[in-house]
């Protein structure tokens, strides 16, 4: 199923619909839309030049350029950014195909009826319900900073020797029946944590608060456990790598998309 339901070309100064696309659904609320749809564009000269009309399922985007708008009813998850690029899409489209002296002067609704076709065209180049994820699937982090690169360089590094330290201890933990299994545990869980650390820092994730909590907490509880066979010195330079890139990692907001294809 499209995420765009129903397109309407309008001009502007009286609301004569110049094309829309075909629509063969009876859903009551696209119905209840198109007619909202139809009594806004005869009021375009009061609105601004683009804007959104939210409802339940469905919301009503519009865009107006050079005294034509192009409007369409939407399914509410599709994201505003890209069923404006879809109208602006539209909007090329149209001004490339059509003679702006012929939409001055249509006298008739629908004088343009060959572009339905493009219009539904364009309607197949956008996703349809299943393109869509779940909320936060497609959200962008802020970009990496300098102390971001920094702390991903000493998580490495503790991840690094973390492993290497595990491993080196599995050939004595078999020599000693088994006795240093708990160090070599700490060591390897130690890693897996600074790894993950890493991935929380470098992608959005739901639940980051508590994720990248939970893992400073195993890093700290690890580092505890491992005081003798690390210093002090060495114990404090790993916690504080990892309080390091757990603030750095709540602080990284996501990226404001607001501006994206022009909205």
């Amino acid at each position: 199923m499209s995420l765009i339901l129903f397109t309407l070309v309008v001009r502007v100064r009286d609301g004569l619909p110049l094309s829309a696309s075909t629509d063969f659904q009876h859903n009551p609320e696209l119905q209840e839309r198109k007619q909202q749809l139809r009594t806004i564009s005869k009021a375009l000269s009061l609105f601004p030049d683009r804007g959104v009309v939210k409802g339940h399922d469905l919301n009503i985007c519009f865009l107006s350029s050079e005294g034509v708008s192009y409007m369409s009813v939407c399914d509410a998850r599709l994201p505003a950014a890209m069923a404006f690029c879809f109208l602006e899409d539209l909007r090329w489209e149209f001004t490339a195909h059509m003679d702006s002296a012929k939409v001055a002067l249509a006298a008739r609704p629908y004088p343009f009826l060959e572009f339905d076709n493009s219009i539904a065209w364009l309607q197949q180049q956008y996703p349809v319900l299943c393109c869509i994820g779940p909320p936060g699937q497609n959200q962008r982090l802020e970009p990496v900073t300098a102390p971001g690169i920094l702390s991903l360089v000493l998580n490495i590094m503790c991840s690094s020797l973390n492993l290497i330290r595990g491993v080196h201890l599995i050939e004595y933990t078999f020599q000693d029946d088994y006795e240093g299994i708990w160090n070599v545990v700490a060591f390897l869980l130690a890693f897996l944590c600074c790894v993950g650390q890493c991935h929380l820092y470098l992608f959005h994730s739901s639940l980051k608060r508590v994720k990248s909590l939970t893992l400073l907490s195993v890093v700290v509880v690890c580092n505890c456990f491992l005081f003798g066979l690390r210093n002090v010195w060495q114990l404090l330079f790993h916690l504080a790598v990892a309080v390091l890139v757990t603030l750095l990692t709540l602080n990284r907001k996501l990226h404001d998309r607001t501006n994206d294809c022009g909205v």
